[in-house]
């Protein structure tokens, strides 16, 4: 068998009918998109949705005497609450007004170093 036979047999090949696709092989890439992004939602999306409603449920949650700090790294103690901000005292009649969203943590929760 010379060269060109062998070419010639295997364009032939290649160009006779596979058959017809399955189910899976016409879908398999839009199958596997859905599986990425159901994992993505369940292992990323939900528990960063579950973990920023306790932030704001805990923001809303403050009161007068609180301890916080603010993202600023201020360290006080909340003196007064309105809807949109905080009035905080950060030293004996030292009072800021920041935002609600600007309270990071509880220090309660930090540790003493």
């Amino acid at each position: 068998m010379n060269l060109i036979t062998m070419f010639l047999l295997q364009a032939q090949t290649q160009t006779q009918p596979q058959g017809e696709p399955t189910f899976f092989q016409q879908y398999s890439f839009l199958i596997l998109m859905i599986l990425i992004f159901v994992v993505m939602y369940f292992f990323m999306i939900r528990p960063q949705q579950k973990k920023q409603k306790e932030v704001v449920k805990w923001r809303e949650s403050l009161k007068k005497g609180d301890r916080i700090v603010t993202v600023g790294g201020i360290y006080g103690t909340v003196a007064e609450v309105k809807d949109t901000f905080l009035v905080v005292e950060i030293d004996a009649n030292v009072k800021i007004r920041v935002d609600k969203s600007s309270v990071v943590k509880d220090i309660t929760d930090v540790q003493n170093r």
